[in-house]
């Protein structure tokens, strides 16, 4: 028997109190996957994420259902559709309206401009 487990028993059995535990090590998965995705330097590819989550609140139900954004390079988020009236709707009337929910969300220095594009 070992001495340290030997002295465990004996400290019970003689109702001593015990050592505390030792502090809790552990973390939330998504703050360790945002740690290492930004050490590896994905950190677009997390953003991208990001949008992709958020993007029905941002544009309201009927614009997400019809449209999705493709891609996030160089701070600009790319989003594709399919119809042309999607795209007249949110590259005329509510472009403006989308980059400041976006720049609210996730700041400047992450998004600066946003194209939509038909296909």
């Amino acid at each position: 028997m070992n001495s340290r487990l030997r002295n465990q028993v004996l400290a019970e059995w003689r109702g001593l109190p015990s050592a505390p535990p030792p502090p809790d090590r552990g973390r939330a998965i998504s703050t360790a996957l945002e740690d290492v995705m930004l050490r590896l330097g994905l950190a677009d590819r997390l953003h991208e994420a990001q949008v992709l989550a958020v993007w029905k609140e941002i544009v309201g139900d009927f614009l997400a259902a019809h449209s999705c954004p493709a891609a996030l390079r160089d701070r600009v988020l790319y989003v594709r559709m399919l119809q042309p009236a999607v795209h007249f709707e949110l590259d005329r009337n509510q472009k403006k309206l989308v980059l400041q929910r976006l720049r609210e969300r996730f700041g400047e220095k992450t998004i600066r401009e946003v194209r939509f594009r038909v296909g």
